[in-house]
């Protein structure tokens, strides 16, 4: 029998672990680490890190796995996410029977929130046999770049609506809303956003000693935040960054607007 326990680690810095995910981390049998290539060694770096930093019981093991690349090159995008979850679904199958074959708690370490934009839950559905599976949160990255910005995510009142970049790109400004937040967005989809009135708050890498934070008039602070992200993804070799897009409504005076 299989406990399986998705450990929400938040955004990379090991200080904005709960309690509950140190406690949980603490007491699995098999803490299991993703390598998703040397290009994004990091990523697997700060998860080695968080153990080091975090685990008192000698008996832990951690083991790591290589894991499956997504075809991008499929024009039938939820086809290709699906062969992509199989696939990592066996992977990771295969191993928790090597490293835990008489059955326990395995916990691998999800980067922001299971329940966020993260394919953990789903992929966890995919397991054979399905086994136990209990999701601990972790600080979520639109909470990091509010608190790194000192904004609040909604206007008084007002609802906000957290989306991708590819539905940005592809459906425009939902209507009804004047506060998205956009996340997974590879592509720098607010170019497609008509600037006017909008400001923007970008954040990669938040909470992390290599944040970088740009803000201001969508016009001017657009065209920074392509050319900072390129110089920092081509540095790094990987980024997560994320960004609220908040459109102000005219001013009022008599019967003119202000724009």
């Amino acid at each position: 029998m299989i406990d399986l326990v998705l450990v929400g680690i938040g955004t990379g810095n090991p200080e904005h672990l709960t309690l509950q995910a140190m406690r949980e981390l603490n007491a699995a049998d098999l803490i299991l680490i993703p390598r998703k290539g040397d290009d994004k060694s990091e990523l697997a770096d700060l998860r080695r890190i968080i153990c080091a930093q975090v685990l008192t019981n000698p008996a832990i093991r951690v083991a790591e796995f290589d894991m499956p690349r997504r075809n991008t090159t499929d024009p039938e995008y939820h086809r290709g996410v699906t062969q992509w979850h199989d696939a990592v679904a066996t992977v990771w199958t295969d191993a928790i029977r090597t490293h835990l074959p008489r059955g326990g708690t395995v916990a691998l370490l999800v980067w922001g929130d299971p329940a966020l934009y993260d394919s953990t839950l789903r992929i966890a559905s995919r397991l054979t046999p399905v086994p136990s599976v209990r999701s601990i949160p972790g600080i979520m990255s639109l909470n990091m770049l509010a608190a790194a910005h000192t904004i609040t995510l909604n206007a008084v009142g007002a609802p906000f609506l957290v989306t991708t970049g590819r539905q940005l790109r592809d459906h425009g400004w939902p209507r009804g809303v004047e506060t998205l937040v956009i996340m997974l967005d590879g592509e720098c989809s607010f170019q497609h956003v008509a600037p006017d009135n909008v400001t923007i708050y970008w954040g990669a890498y938040v909470g992390m000693s290599e944040q970088v934070l740009l803000s201001g008039p969508l016009a001017q602070t657009g065209p920074r935040i392509v050319a900072t992200r390129a110089e920092a993804r081509a540095r790094h070799g990987w980024i997560m960054d994320i960004y609220l897009l908040r459109r102000c409504p005219p001013v009022v005076k008599g019967s003119q607007k202000l724009r």
